[in-house]
């Protein structure tokens, strides 16, 4: 449209409350909370005519010089509006909102670009936002991105390309956003290295659309190149031509119309295809779509962050003001604690922790006993190599001046106490390994309920190591007294006991004449032993029966012994679990946490560093979400409301 802006044909009064919204939500910041907003992004090498085209679309001119023009990322924000007399410029950056004119735009941009990235030649990706009202520019919000440069110049970073191709993957990589890919009609399109970025994130091109600028410069193959699309630009192209030298905004679009008119090559190019105001109209039917696509994802999103922040928000502790709040919170921590440990440890329910096998506590303590039984010698140890001679050895040392057909009974002690003491230690290590995976368990239940309260983390810690130290010795201590009394006496109500001894005895005769008969073999077969050599025990004889009779005492009474520590072990374990859950942690760590002065409490009233800084963050969460929330709910009534009409 010759002798108008291009911004005037592409105006849509539709479009300005959509786009309001989202540049509402953009100045609120919504991106920190991980939610994405449609955007027309501005990517293309060094020197292919990005700012040019920005000017063109805005109608004002921009930074320009050797080098990287745009330093960090500028929004541009453009609003149409119809009063000549009312343009309207400013930056916002920070929290800084600073009026230009149209003579001044440049220099305030460099400014604000020197306060953000420096003086030098480095680049940053804390954004400027550039609002331009002004007549007949279309409502368009777009970033303009540092060019892609390869080779860093005097006073850049030798990282210069990482930095700047981290800002671009960073704003083109949501698929919310619309790659504006700034190609120069001189190169060749498959080599320009923001077409390689653009296609990492938008392999077929359903996203990007092309402006091809220079194309005065050359023309030769243009029309070749935006039909034959070998890089594969989904959105299409648009070919354009760069203002030149001093011509106004509206003398360049009069040149443009010109040129694709009357140029023999360029003129052969669908009109669809060429202009500023085509471009302007694609943008604006492009942003409109995509911010009505992506409106109804971004509502949810924003629900769903706001009830997840106030859910966090609402489940952080309180402030706690006064020491009887501090008690009260305390009472509840050390409840629940209780709770944890008496299913886990007595109930044996892990609902809790259904996938967490280690914290499941009786299955685990049931296993170690179980291990414990199995290593325990199901047969009485013995300590000889030939048959017999352990119990022969003894007898023979016992002799005394008494009746020869008495069995002597410290000769049963005797061995019976060396029986024992094979096995004294294995009760002391189940013991030590089942309280040291109960104070596991303790500590790792207590750090999980006061985790709002880290204060509270090393005494408690403290405290439940100590009382499982206490636990342990009194269990130690247990296993002693138990071994201690399988060694005063041998004694048992069990009948089992007779049954087995009188069956191995009825083996005794058989085994005797084996003994006394040299002329049978040396080999005899018991029941209870299987095959055994007797040659050696023929020197023997006025031993060898009662040694035979304390040996099968000793394996039938075996039997007995295992079970006791087996049991009594079990039973203590179970007795001193439910003591410790039930009233000693509780007690420990209240004279632990509280003390005398009250020490504990007050420091339960210190919130931490940490804990404020997330109360903090959760409440601004709250506040910006709530606000964008008010800001899409209007504009969703107001498409409602419309679409009533």
């Amino acid at each position: 449209m010759v002798g108008s802006t291009a911004l005037e044909s592409s105006y849509n009064d539709n479009i300005r409350p959509l786009l309001d919204a989202v540049d509402r939500l953009r100045h609120l910041k919504i991106t920190q909370e991980g939610i994405q907003l449609p955007t027309i992004v501005v990517v293309g090498d060094q020197s292919s005519g990005k700012s040019s085209v920005l000017e063109s679309l805005a109608g004002i001119s921009l930074p320009r010089g050797q080098g990287i023009c745009t330093r960090v990322p500028l929004i541009m924000r453009l609003q149409g509006i119809s009063d000549t007399t009312k343009l309207s410029l400013h930056l916002e950056y920070g929290d800084k909102t600073v009026p230009t004119t149209e003579d001044g735009i440049t220099a305030a941009i460099n400014a604000a670009t020197v306060e953000i990235a420096g003086a030098g030649k480095g680049i940053s990706n804390k954004p400027i936002t550039l609002v331009v009202r002004k007549k007949s520019v279309p409502d368009l919000t777009l970033v303009d991105l540092p060019g892609i440069t390869r080779v860093p110049v005097q006073g850049q970073p030798s990282d210069i390309y990482e930095q700047i191709s981290n800002i671009i993957m960073e704003y083109i990589e949501p698929k919310e956003s619309i790659i504006l890919n700034v190609l120069s009609a001189t190169v060749d399109f498959p080599t320009c290295e923001s077409i390689r970025m653009s296609r990492q994130v938008d392999q077929l091109g359903e996203r990007t659309l092309a402006v091809v600028t220079k194309s005065d410069k050359a023309p030769e193959g243009l029309l070749e190149k935006v039909t034959v699309d070998d890089v594969h630009i989904g959105l299409g192209y648009v070919c354009v031509r760069n203002r030149v030298g001093d011509e106004t905004y509206e003398q360049a679009r009069v040149e443009e119309e010109r040129l694709f008119k009357s140029h023999p090559l360029l003129s052969q190019i669908d009109k669809s295809m060429i202009g500023i105001p085509v471009l302007a109209d694609r943008l604006t039917q492009i942003q409109a779509s995509i911010i009505a696509k992506c409106l109804p994802d971004i509502v949810k999103k924003i629900d769903d962050k706001l009830n997840r922040s106030m859910s966090e928000l609402n489940s952080m502790p309180q402030n706690l003001s006064t020491v009887a709040d501090a008690l009260k919170a305390l009472i509840r921590i050390l409840k629940l604690v209780r709770e944890s440990l008496e299913k886990l440890l007595i109930r044996g329910e892990f609902d809790e922790f259904p996938n967490d096998n280690n914290l499941h506590g009786t299955a685990r303590i049931a296993e170690m006993l179980h291990k414990y039984y199995s290593q325990l010698p199901e047969k009485c140890p013995t300590l000889d190599k030939q048959f017999l001679m352990e119990e022969v050895w003894v007898m023979q040392e016992a002799k005394g001046i008494r009746l020869p057909n008495f069995l002597p009974r410290s000769a049963f002690l005797t061995l019976l106490k060396n029986k024992v003491d094979t096995i004294s230690h294995m009760p002391r290590e189940v013991v030590d390994t089942v309280w040291a995976y109960i104070e596991k368990i303790a500590i790792q239940m207590m750090l999980k309920h006061c985790e709002n309260y880290p204060q509270l983390k090393s005494a408690s810690q403290r405290a439940i190591h100590g009382l499982i130290d206490k636990m342990r010795d009194r269990s130690n201590k247990f296993v002693k007294d138990m071994i201690g009394m399988e060694l005063v006496s041998d004694y048992t109500s069990n009948p089992e006991y007779m049954n087995i001894w009188v069956e191995l005895m009825k083996e005794q005769q058989q085994f005797m004449q084996a003994i006394e008969d040299h002329s049978k073999p040396t080999e005899i077969s018991l029941k209870a032993f299987g095959k055994v050599d007797i040659g050696h025990l023929r020197s023997y004889v006025d031993v060898v029966e009662q040694a035979f009779d304390i040996r099968m005492r000793l394996t039938a009474y075996w039997k007995t012994i295992v079970v006791r520590l087996v049991d009594g072990v079990a039973l203590h374990i179970l007795h001193a679990v439910k003591c410790l859950v039930e009233d000693e942690l509780e007690a420990e760590l209240i004279n632990e946490l509280i003390g005398l002065n009250k020490a504990g409490l007050e420091r339960m009233m210190e919130e931490s560093p940490a804990t404020a800084a997330k109360r903090d963050r959760l409440k601004k969460s709250v506040e910006l979400l709530k606000q964008s929330k008010d800001v899409v709910a209007n504009i969703m009534d107001r498409i409602v409301a419309d679409g009533d009409k």
